[in-house]
């Protein structure tokens, strides 16, 4: 018996693998150290009513940059948590922190420096 190629077979020919380009390597970059985004969220009451009171960065070492939406707090802590202690403080008022989802892709902006 002898082994006849299937007529639906192609022929494969092996490709070198492609290199990323260096601004696909770029956009690996910031996904790989990208800082979380969050929110600070302030509720009043048994979830009556609530705002976003800041937004926050947590760095990969745990570290948290928040600034308040009015821009006049701006704090540096060593946990997320610690903002919402901070945005908890007043009588009625509680906090919870939101984590927006991570970035899946990045694109190469070419805009032209100001």
């Amino acid at each position: 018996m002898s082994a006849t190629p299937s007529p639906n077979s192609r022929p494969t020919t092996l490709r070198p693998p492609v290199e990323p380009t260096f601004e696909q390597e770029l956009c690996g970059l910031v996904l790989d150290t990208a800082p979380r985004l969050f929110a600070v969220v302030q509720v009043c009451g048994n979830d009556a009513d609530g705002w976003v009171a800041a937004w926050g960065l947590a760095d990969s070492d745990g570290r948290s940059h928040v600034i308040s939406i009015d821009g006049r707090t701006r704090m540096t802590l060593p946990s997320p948590e610690r903002a919402v202690r901070h945005f908890s403080r007043r009588p009625g008022i509680t906090a919870r922190l939101i984590w927006l989802s991570p970035p899946e892709a990045a694109t190469v902006s070419h805009a032209a420096a100001a």
